[in-house]
């Protein structure tokens, strides 16, 4: 059998040998956190102190420096100062350390261009030498026995398969040493990533057999293209990734000329991202948490929703509330499912989902355990959560720890023990349901939230979002590329109808004009009513200037009107039809820096920046994502008929979408921006009205520009 070759990381986070650089006695100290922290550890490998001031340190032989050691190291861990860690780096290097561990800042005062941290990450990146830190807190590896960590913790970590890693280190604490029913396979504080990034430890963790689910905490992405090829990796191998994404903002938006710059910020970018890998996006640390154990469950969620049995009809009440707010569905169960319940229940007491079984307390044990069973065993049940406030000072709740336990050994559905307050009155009971295997979540928007996430997980892996797809390029493209590489400004409106219309995007008929005497056979071509607009180049949002003029009904006043904007603005005026539609939407471009190319639709018209009732996608847009991110806009509703209309033609919003979603694909490395707003729906189909199309290459517009069109 081949041996498996060894990953990058393995001689940071798996090593056989490990060099304490700055090892202590003194307490209190990280010198002295990181050796104790070692200590407990079950490290089976070489353990090899270093300080000057010591002989021997905790029963280790301690040496002067590392150039002193009997071998070469695969792992220095480093607690010096800031004043002495270039030359301890050198040293480590020269020294043959296959990895550094780095707890100093790295940053000296009055630093402004040599940095301290530049010089660091050159050393090691030169010798191929991966490192945590600096400004970390080190990591956790259970599962290899090992510590690597400044803050010592006495206490044993319970293994399991959760990756946790973070780019705060108090976050990383934070569910490290305060809850048992988390279980771990690596935790790590990344630090500043000086070399090696988030996106590395990724794959590591997908590459290591207890892996189940990688939770991160993340303020920056470093490593776009190695993070998304993890989360390709994460996708191939079906191990889910939970993300708490710090620090979005909209930073930068201002400055665009579309709308769509104004009203789509890094945040959703980020959430686009994560949607088109399957990642769960959370809002805070106890969503995460719970989160995490869901997706840590042994058993897999299956299709349906929420079936529940309560001892409170207020906390009934309470659950169906949140459920409803957050999305969260009840299982719809069976006729044959409700006699069970019935025949179980005292009078009184209805077989419905969720389920109140408490009345007299007769027999309770019995009853909650039957309504339990009965409720896993129904077709729509995608699990079963068993819901009370447990204490550890009443019997009664003892018994029901009891009854979970027989449930969960009897079904191979996950069970949830919920409790609808967070504070830990029943930490023993929480960690003895979590060793039989049942997940028990605490709070009730955190763990509806979590039941949430693990069901948009299992839908994702169900019907995967197609990344590429199997599309020829559209004949058109090279002729668009000719025209918008070096193209310094935006593209005229006919320009812009003729681009879309390329690329079966449905546009009014139109015509341009540059003198009064081609006005009135243009318009009968074009047919009434129409619209005049200016096509004068430079002029982006013509609306703002008095440059269109609507409903013109004959050839005297398409004459008239053309003389108003020749007059005002220039002689180039776009004709085009009329066009009319029961919503206004928009379609637009989104360029980020680290990942590419994504499209927007929102609901548009001149209330685009107010409503920002948006969705984005990442390139390419098939059917499945178009249709999802529309269902998601919050007045998706309108598009299905308001006060008897007829609905929309949601297929053929649906179809626009992904057709641009082609245009981007295609063109997108030579597009800074596209609006195309308003995009008329209608029964009878949807047509783009208004676009603005500004070239990668165009002269950026100053703020006066902007606003002098």
């Amino acid at each position: 059998m081949l041996k498996k070759p060894e990953h990058v990381l393995d001689p940071l986070l798996k090593p056989r040998s490990i060099a304490m650089i700055g090892a202590s006695r003194k307490r209190n100290s990280v010198g002295n956190d990181m050796i104790r922290n070692l200590m407990p550890s079950g490290f089976s490998g070489k353990v090899y102190p270093i300080n000057p001031s010591y002989n021997k340190l905790y029963g280790w032989p301690c040496y002067k420096s590392i150039a002193d050691l009997p071998e070469t190291v695969d792992m220095a861990v480093l607690s010096v100062p800031n004043r002495v860690l270039e030359a301890v780096v050198k040293e480590a290097i020269s020294a043959g350390a296959r990895s550094l561990v780095i707890f100093a800042s790295a940053e000296e005062e009055g630093e402004i261009d040599d940095r301290l941290r530049d010089r660091v990450a050159k050393l090691a990146r030169d010798a191929g030498v991966p490192v945590c830190g600096a400004n970390c807190m080190g990591f956790f590896n259970p599962i290899h026995g090992l510590r690597a960590f400044t803050a010592f913790h006495p206490e044993p970590i319970a293994t399991g398969g959760l990756t946790y890693i973070a780019q705060s280190g108090s976050l990383l604490q934070a569910l490290l040493f305060n809850d048992e029913r988390l279980r771990f396979n690596l935790a790590v504080s990344t630090g500043q990533e000086l070399v090696t990034t988030a996106a590395d430890y990724l794959d590591y963790a997908l590459e290591q057999p207890e892996t189940k689910c990688v939770a991160l905490v993340l303020e920056a992405i470093r490593d776009p293209e190695g993070f998304v090829a993890a989360l390709k990796k994460a996708n191939a191998r079906n191990i889910p990734v939970v993300v708490l994404k710090l620090g979005r903002t909209e930073a930068g938006a201002s400055f665009a000329l579309s709308h769509t710059g104004a009203i789509a910020g890094d945040a959703e970018v980020y959430e686009a991202l994560f949607r088109r890998f399957g990642v769960i996006s959370v809002r805070d640390l106890n969503e995460l948490a719970a989160t995490a154990l869901m997706l840590c469950c042994d058993k897999p969620l299956a299709p349906g929703g929420i079936s529940a049995v309560l001892d409170s009809g207020g906390e009934r009440e309470l659950i169906v509330d949140v459920a409803s707010d957050e999305g969260v569905p009840f299982a719809e169960i069976s006729e044959a499912t409700k006699k069970v319940l019935e025949a179980n229940l005292d009078p009184g007491l209805t077989p419905e989902n969720p389920v109140d079984a408490w009345g007299t307390g007769r027999d309770f044990e019995a009853v909650f355990e039957n309504c339990l069973l009965a409720l896993l065993a129904d077709e729509d049940t995608a699990l079963g959560m068993f819901v009370a406030d447990l204490s550890e000072e009443l019997d009664l709740h003892a018994g029901y720890v009891e009854v979970c336990q027989s449930v969960a050994r009897a079904t191979d559905k996950p069970l949830i023990v919920m409790t609808n307050y967070s504070a830990w009155s029943h930490r023993k009971h929480a960690v003895r349901l979590s060793r039989s295997g049942i997940v028990v979540l605490d709070g009730t928007v955190s763990s509806l939230r979590a039941i949430k996430n693990a069901m948009t997980y299992r839908d994702f892996v169900a019907q995967k979002d197609v990344v590429e797809e199997d599309r020829p390029e559209n004949p058109r493209a090279g002729y668009w590329r000719s025209v918008l590489q070096g193209r310094q400004d935006a593209l005229t409106e006919d320009e812009g109808y003729s681009l879309l219309r390329d690329y079966g995007i449905r546009v009014p008929e139109f015509a341009i004009v540059t003198s009064a005497d081609e006005v009135a056979e243009a318009a009968r071509k074009v047919g009434f009513p129409l619209v005049a607009k200016t096509a004068e180049a430079g002029i982006l949002h013509k609306s703002d200037v008095g440059g269109v003029i609507l409903n013109i009904a004959n050839e005297e006043e398409a004459i008239a009107a053309y003389a108003t904007l020749s007059a005002n603005l220039g002689p180039r005026v776009l004709l085009s039809g009329m066009a009319s539609g029961d919503a206004e939407m928009a379609l637009g471009l989104v360029q980020d820096e680290q990942f590419g190319s994504f499209v927007m639709i929102a609901f548009g018209g001149v209330w685009i920046e107010i409503l920002k009732d948006s969705q984005l996608s990442m390139v390419p847009v098939n059917a499945d994502v178009a249709s999802r991110r529309i269902a998601d806009l919050k007045m998706a509703k309108v598009l299905e008929g308001v006060r008897g209309a007829d609905p929309c033609d949601v297929p053929a919003l649906i179809e626009t979408y992904i057709r641009f979603g082609h245009l981007v694909a295609d063109l997108g490395e030579h597009l800074a921006e596209v609006d195309i707003n308003p995009v008329l729906v209608s029964p009878s189909g949807v047509v783009a009205v208004d676009s603005l199309i500004i070239p990668a290459d165009a002269v950026p517009a100053s703020e006066e520009a902007k606003h002098a069109h």
